[in-house]
């Protein structure tokens, strides 16, 4: 009789392993998995997954022209780094964009997806790039989505 509710927890819990903590990275908050390893090297945050099927890097920076447009600030960004194939978004209430490439895997083991986000408010830059490999896709891909989608410039004002 009590199998039902605790067989309906345990399926719900299912996703567990991707269960979202928020985390400061400079002056930017992201949901990550809480489960994932966190690394640094030379300022930027790789989070890996405990398979190693995943991974992910993340930037913050600073605009270095005082009073750029945040929407400017993205098209430059964008156009830095290959300006075809992306898709404007905002997140976190500012423009960004976002864009999914596939790649060989540099051992030749198969196809890598890449999902790439950049996103400005006007001072602040910041970047989550999403490598998992593509015959995880399905398993990936959504957490790659509410990853890039959890990025919110954190401002402080006022103290």
């Amino acid at each position: 009789m009590m199998l039902g509710p605790i067989l309906a927890m345990v399926l719900s819990a299912g996703g567990s392993a991707d269960a979202l903590a928020q985390v400061q990275v400079k002056n930017v908050s992201i949901h990550v998995p809480a489960s994932w390893n966190r690394t640094e090297q030379e300022g930027t945050q790789k989070f890996m997954a405990p398979s190693g099927d995943a991974y992910f890097l993340v930037d913050v920076g600073a605009v270095q022209t005082a009073g750029m447009k945040a929407q400017t600030c993205v098209d430059k960004i964008v156009a830095a780094i290959g300006g075809k194939g992306w898709e404007r978004l905002k997140v976190g209430a500012h423009p960004a964009a976002k864009r999914q490439e596939t790649d060989v895997a540099p051992d030749g083991s198969g196809a890598v997806d890449s999902v790439t986000y950049v996103g400005c408010d006007g001072k602040t830059t910041w970047s989550v790039i999403f490598y998992l490999e593509q015959k995880k896709k399905e398993r990936f891909a959504p957490l790659a989505q509410k990853v890039g989608a959890s990025v919110k410039i954190q401002r402080t004002g006022g103290k």
